[in-house]
């Protein structure tokens, strides 16, 4: 057995015995480790961002995208908004013990389907440090062990971000082993965790198309699949013109290196002319690079796509555009090239919209707005842990309910089986 090896099967046996405790611990105690884990982060700012500051330098080093460095960076205002997350997940309602269904049979047996957690969930992600405080905080609260594996490039900030949350358990007098942070940078860490059959009951990849195959393909525990956000827009012709500027112009530009972010626009051919031409110039002047099919390329400005740039999530100042005849061929592009993440149809044909909700099966489908509202906290969750993808157990925005499992409770008086 490596020395990796037996690091993380060390880290995995103390986040089981650490999950029996989380277990039975009391609402208060769950809300009072989150928000001294918030007031935590808050006051050691500095540290934080000085440890970022490292993983910049070493991002930079690396050749990161401008998109990656800004998912990598953190400052006073992103740190802000993280504290606001805990204290929201902190002061949600405790889903464990909620009873889900309660019934009588007629032999008298009374039954209940209780809320419970799932035990130990391990957590993969890449460049956004601000993933181990929302991971580790959502886990926390849906009475769950967390082992987290952050990117290489956040490594130095991530260990500061997990110092502040195992402070914020002892102070509840809770186990700092519910939030374990493996301590290496080395790929073989990653290997390890995904064999934990003893001591994983979930892993949840958060990164890009390679990371989420290779956990797919190499884990021996169930995974919450988050794939990458190839995200579409269909611009209808009945689309109201100002929502369609304000939607699509938010959807890609607020943030490229998200997985809401905007990766293809679908324009209907009959507006091509007039209002999505606008759409493509708007684009173009906010810096955005747009590869165009044979009917759009004659928009001044843009350049030819090729066939990989149709499915491709960019996470930078680009996006494909291709131009459809109806409504019925955006759907079947779409269905062709989606990853189930996210998308959006701007119109104001409520027939056109009811269609798009019916025939396509993302995990998110949106109607007149931003797709960048792909996200947890915009969902009232406080966080995410990601974007589910699949269609078992959880999807969508993964928070604290779909972090938790189920068992039945039965009561009898002396009942016997016939």
């Amino acid at each position: 057995m490596s020395d990796i090896d037996s690091l993380v099967i060390d880290i995995g046996r103390r986040a089981r015995e650490a999950s029996r405790s989380l277990a039975v611990a009391s609402s208060l105690q769950k809300k009072d480790a989150l928000i001294f884990g918030a007031k935590s982060i808050k006051e050691n700012t500095a540290d934080i961002l000085e440890n970022n500051k490292k993983d910049l330098d070493f991002g930079k080093s690396k050749g990161l995208s401008d998109a990656l460095m800004d998912r990598l960076l953190l400052n006073e205002e992103r740190i802000d908004s993280m504290v606001v997350g805990l204290e929201a997940i902190a002061n949600q309602d405790d889903p464990i013990g909620e009873i889900m269904e309660a019934w009588e049979r007629p032999n008298g047996l009374e039954i209940k389907r209780v809320r419970t957690p799932l035990g130990v969930i391990g957590v993969i992600y890449e460049s956004r440090p601000n993933v181990t405080a929302d991971a580790g905080a959502l886990c926390v609260k849906a009475g769950n062990s967390v082992i987290l594996r952050g990117g290489s490039e956040s490594y130095n900030s991530s260990i500061a971000i997990h110092n502040c949350l195992q402070k914020g358990l002892l102070k509840a007098n809770l186990p700092a082993d519910a939030v374990q942070l493996i301590p290496t940078r080395d790929r073989a860490a990653v290997e390890s965790l995904l064999k934990m059959t003893d001591y994983i009951d979930v892993i949840v990849p958060r990164g890009g198309k390679s990371l989420v195959g290779l956990v797919q393909s190499e884990a021996r525990v169930p995974v919450f699949a988050h794939l990458e956000g190839i995200v579409h827009i269909y611009l209808d012709k009945a689309a109201d013109p100002e929502k369609a500027f304000d939607v699509i112009l938010n959807s890609k530009t607020r943030r490229t290196g998200i997985c809401g972010a905007a990766e293809c626009l679908l324009i209907n051919n009959e507006i091509l002319e007039g209002l999505g031409s606008e759409i493509v110039k708007m684009l173009l002047d906010a810096g955005v690079e747009v590869r165009a099919d044979r009917a759009a390329i004659k928009i001044p400005g843009t350049v030819a796509a090729n066939k990989d740039d149709w499915g491709k999530e960019f996470l930078d100042s680009k996006i494909a555009v291709r131009v459809v005849a109806d409504l019925e061929e955006a759907i079947n592009h779409i269905q062709r090239y989606s990853s189930s993440h996210t998308d959006c149809i701007i119109t104001e044909n409520l027939d056109a919209r009811d269609k798009f909700f019916s025939e396509l099966d993302s995990a998110i489908l949106m109607h007149n707005a931003s797709t960048q509202f792909a996200d947890g906290g915009e969902f009232g969750m406080g966080a995410e842990i990601g974007i589910a993808t699949g269609k078992l157990h959880a999807r969508g925005p993964v928070g604290t309910v779909q972090l938790t499992s189920f068992k039945y409770l039965v009561e009898g008086q002396g009942t016997t089986r016939d």
